[in-house]
């Protein structure tokens, strides 16, 4: 074996042993895992880039229709990628329903993903900020609509995000219940506006007597540290009526900066697992 190994060193020392290149086979094309377009929205007053990713059951069938899964965070350099490779390995091995994934790109993520503060720190983190309310039209009047008329979908809806859009998505859950069914929201910034949001949970949750909902709520061992987030489970537990189902996830093992991927997955097995057959036992 030396000597071998010895005599394939001098061969390729003396030039006797000639590597190849590997000759590319055409020219590259891009790569393409869904569709992108823009809408002009009067709420917001600008135009907003939109991603879907739609699963292959959608296209296996020409009568089949789907629920949507709507992100804020939902650029190409932001969360859609891995959250679209979720949706596509998960529906795949049929840990979760299929849906079609609509991803909003920001162009002013902190205007656009927070509420109203009375406080003057929050308003330090961007030149404009509290614009919830305007997103939320633009989701309800401009987005949803386009999205029902461009698809084939079901009446179900979802919401996903994390960080300044599981706020929003807490916040919209609280003021907006009916815009969605399931409301989904990692280490949301709960700490926006003093707590606010929190404060208004019990009030809010107690008032609500429409269709069921589901909340699903993941909280990293940072944001476990703040107080307005330690206080939200207690307030779903003790005003939640029983057509809320809520599940809230301490992820200890994750911090801020790593908690949505494995809370995505953890959440989509959860509570849009498949439907058992007729047949099924």
């Amino acid at each position: 074996m030396k000597v071998f190994s010895l005599l394939w060193l001098v061969l390729l020392l003396f030039g006797a042993v000639h590597f190849q290149p590997v000759q590319a086979q055409g020219q590259p094309a891009p790569l393409a895992i869904g569709q992108t377009f823009t809408l002009t929205s009067a709420a917001l007053g600008e135009t907003r880039r939109i991603n879907v990713y739609l699963p292959p059951v959608y296209s296996d069938s020409a009568a089949i229709r789907l629920p949507v899964l709507y992100m804020p965070d939902g650029g190409l350099a932001e969360d859609f990628l891995h959250v679209a490779g979720l949706v596509q390995v998960s529906t795949g091995n049929q840990t979760m329903r299929p849906f079609i994934l609509v991803g909003i790109e920001n162009t002013e993520r902190r205007r656009d993903l927070t509420g109203p503060t009375t406080q003057p720190e929050d308003r330090k983190i961007a030149p404009r900020v509290g614009g919830s309310a305007a997103f939320r039209k633009f989701l309800r009047s401009e987005l949803m609509p386009l999205i029902r008329q461009r698809y084939r979908t079901t009446a179900e809806t979802a919401i996903v995000g994390e960080s300044l859009a599981g706020l929003f998505v807490m916040e919209t859950f609280l003021l907006e219940p009916d815009l969605f069914d399931t409301y989904i929201a990692f280490d949301p910034s709960l700490w926006w506006n003093k707590g606010n949001l929190v404060d208004q949970a019990d009030k809010r949750l107690r008032a609500y007597h429409g269709p069921a909902k589901t909340l699903y709520v993941a909280s990293s061992s940072q944001n476990e540290e703040i107080p307005e987030s330690r206080r939200l489970q207690p307030a779903l537990k003790a005003a939640a009526p029983p057509n809320i189902t809520w599940y809230y996830q301490p992820m200890p093992e994750e911090t801020h900066a790593t908690i949505y991927h494995p809370a995505a997955l953890q959440a989509f097995r959860i509570v849009f697992k498949p439907h058992k057959s007729a047949g099924a036992k």
